[in-house]
């Protein structure tokens, strides 16, 4: 016959099982959101439909004996391993996320279109729409760089974090830019230019002096990132792409040469001419061979 202290350990047991342990089929791997306004009843509903709690009741009751009724952390949460209720229940409360950091990683000279490209793929939350939408105001200002979001990032984030990166990193420069005689409109536009131009770092000091100096002449400035400036004189109005740090000290520091042509061969290395004549005998020489 089985005594009293036996039926106890086996209703523990049962209990534990069958209501604390977490389901046989608890998705290991995904991510449950709680929205802001969620009730501690609709949460511990979608945690029971969606196989992470088994009761409901226990689930509630952790809620609120750990921290109250109303006291539900809204959030991403990443299901990393198997989780019993009142672990469930204690990371829900306290906000314990378990999400790594998402990387993105935004080349030099991408347009906000090319961003929104790689920040979609990244970022679930993320709106390529609303993005865009906003960004083409910022055009030139997003700093390329590398960045890391939680999951659950959207649109409006990202451009917060960019656009303050971009004032980072330009904040330092203003005196400089001030005594360049060039507005910041203009080096930002110009600084597209050189990065959407240049191959490499040694270019685009020398790029950029170029530009300023077809600028200075009277010159078109005749650059194949935008098409454009072989019609009109002086810079697009508006950036061609976001440029970043070395872009942009180079257009505020341009090495002075008298020559006004360039091209890159097929290794990507860079050739400078003084003249349309010697230019044209580049082109024969490292281009139509």
């Amino acid at each position: 016959m089985i005594n009293f202290k036996t039926k106890i350990i086996i209703f523990c047991v049962i209990v534990f099982f069958f209501f604390l342990n977490s389901p046989v089929d608890f998705p290991v791997g995904s991510i449950i959101s709680i929205n802001s306004g969620d009730s501690l009843r609709s949460v511990s509903r979608s945690l029971k439909e969606n196989n992470v709690i088994r009761s409901r009741l226990l689930f509630e009751a952790f809620v609120i004996m750990y921290g109250g009724e109303k006291h539900i952390m809204s959030a991403d949460y990443f299901l990393d391993t198997k989780l019993t209720v009142y672990e469930i229940a204690r990371r829900i409360e306290r906000g314990e996320r378990h999400l790594a950091p998402v990387k993105v990683t935004i080349p030099e000279g991408f347009t906000a279109e090319e961003m929104a490209q790689v920040f979609s793929a990244k970022l679930p939350s993320f709106n390529s729409a609303l993005f865009l939408a906003e960004a083409v105001k910022s055009e030139g200002r997003l700093f390329p760089d590398t960045y890391f979001f939680l999951t659950d990032a959207d649109e409006a984030r990202v451009l917060k974090s960019m656009r303050e990166n971009f004032e980072k990193k330009i904040a330092p420069l203003r005196e400089e830019i001030i005594k360049s005689g060039h507005s910041e409109r203009d080096i930002i536009v110009m600084a597209s230019l050189v990065e959407g131009e240049a191959k490499g770092d040694n270019d685009r000091a020398y790029i950029a002096g170029i530009l300023w100096h077809r600028i200075n002449i009277g010159m078109p400035l005749q650059v194949d990132v935008d098409k454009e400036t072989y019609k009109a004189r002086g810079l697009p109005r508006e950036p061609v792409g976001n440029p970043g740090l070395k872009a942009i000290l180079a257009t505020l520091r341009p090495v002075k040469t008298s020559y006004l042509y360039y091209l890159h061969d097929k290794d990507g290395v860079i050739h400078y001419a003084k003249s349309f004549v010697e230019h044209q005998v580049n082109i024969k020489k490292y281009l139509n061979n």
